[in-house]
């Protein structure tokens, strides 16, 4: 599970059977907001945070700009080759920066909250399909947090759980690079009439693979997506 160092998920990692996998973007929050008070080593950990990045980037795009996806293996082979080195000395500049800064200082507090996660930090570069953070979660809660200024309560628990499985699926298409929109009218044409076994050709990754295709003809008065 990647997230970041909230206490109420250490209950999770207690069981022994969670792999706990930190986040890069909030270890480089705590350094970006202390550079106010201690602006000198704030810019040497954001250089480094900058440059762990940059390998993911290049791991995303050849020199002449174009996309590509590496696999999962080569992926990994990168970060083992060109992280693992950089975590290293990432992890020996903190260890000499920590006796010399205030422990409660913002920049104390920020070496501090990056060395009590280091494990969970480094462990992306062990496998090729874990990210270096967890944006993409962080930004598929957005909605959730817009939701809450529109109103205050899902009314009672089976309408939370309601809306947790629309957030999901909504999420889900989105993320399948759909528009949630043309999807959600194409699924609610259509999923009243077929079987229960066969639901999961709605499942957001089918149905791009399929183009949309109707499975069965949309009820009359309905329009087709």
């Amino acid at each position: 599970m990647q997230a970041d160092a909230y206490g109420g998920y250490d209950g999770i990692y207690a069981r022994q059977n969670v792999t706990e996998v930190a986040c890069w973007a909030h270890a480089r929050r705590k350094f970006f907001d202390a550079k106010e008070t201690d602006g000198r080593r704030s810019a040497q950990m954001l250089e480094f945070v900058r440059q762990l990045y940059a390998i993911e980037d290049e791991a995303r795009s050849t020199s002449s700009g174009q996309a590509k996806t590496l696999d999962h293996d080569a992926r990994r082979d990168l970060r083992q080759q060109k992280s693992r080195p950089l975590l290293a000395q990432i992890k020996t500049w903190l260890d000499a920066e920590q006796p010399i800064v205030l422990p409660r200082s913002p920049m104390g507090q920020a070496i501090t909250y990056t060395l009590n996660q280091w494990t969970a930090l480094t462990r992306y570069t062990d496998e090729g399909f874990l990210n270096i953070d967890n944006n993409a979660a962080e930004r598929a809660l957005k909605r959730v947090a817009i939701g809450r200024k529109n109103w205050l309560f899902a009314g009672h628990d089976q309408a939370g759980a309601s809306h947790a499985r629309l957030y999901s699926l909504i999420a889900s298409a989105q993320r399948h690079g759909l528009d949630p929109q043309k999807y959600l009218m194409s699924v609610l044409a259509k999923i009243g009439q077929i079987k229960l076994s066969e639901i999961d050709q709605f499942l957001p990754e089918k149905w791009k693979a399929e183009d949309a295709g109707p499975h069965v003809p949309a009820p009359s008065g309905l329009s087709k997506p």
